[in-house]
């Protein structure tokens, strides 16, 4: 028998001591663990009132975007004042976090081949709507969501434009936001698969 055979062999031998060892005339094991249910029944029941409040995703084609305008030059504003503390001044990125403008590589799409290129919203990101939906949702980090549709709007807007994906000038609302052709758009696999309800 190897030496790691009889190791193994003795601490199965202790557990299984262990599991059945006698308090005076007492003897004790392990529970078995209890049955799972069938169903958990975890939380309550939302209404859609409450729904509405909750459910503030927007989905590539931007038909969930709310009212509310925004332009880059008072997206730089915003920017300036939310954002710039982690992502640098021009979007350069602060490390640990993650730089946001930059268009190169503008010829083909080399990132799977090349992990030390550096993933931007100008380079890497398919769609204008998951830019907002992520800003409006998880940003600025220290008060995320505190940002109104407007703000949103702005910020978007200046990283698009400082990205050279729309110019200056354009305004970005939930009409012109979803129409804006990302360099990276058709470079990923659509995700087509429909939930179902499971009651």
């Amino acid at each position: 028998m190897s030496r790691a055979s009889i190791v193994v062999s003795s601490l199965v031998l202790s557990i299984a001591i262990a599991c059945r060892t006698r308090d005076g005339d007492v003897e004790v094991r392990a529970a078995a663990p209890p049955k799972a249910p069938a169903q958990y029944d975890l939380g309550t029941p939302v209404d859609s009132a409450r729904l509405k409040l909750i459910d503030i995703d927007v989905d590539p084609t931007g038909t969930t975007l709310p009212a509310g305008s925004g332009t880059a030059a008072k997206g730089l504003v915003v920017f300036a004042q939310n954002c710039a503390k982690c992502h640098g001044a021009k979007g350069e990125g602060i490390p640990p976090n993650p730089q946001l403008i930059g268009r190169d590589p503008r010829e083909g799409f080399p990132f799977g081949r090349d992990a030390k290129l550096v993933r931007t919203v100008g380079n890497y990101w398919p769609y204008s709507t998951t830019l907002y939906d992520y800003v409006h949702r998880a940003m600025p980090l220290s008060v995320p969501g505190s940002l109104k549709p407007d703000d949103v709007y702005s910020v978007v807007a200046w990283i698009l434009a400082e990205n050279e994906i729309i110019p200056r000038d354009a305004v970005m609302d939930a009409k012109t936001l979803p129409a804006v052709k990302m360099p990276a758009a058709g470079r990923f696999v659509v995700d087509d698969r429909k939930g179902k309800v499971v009651r």
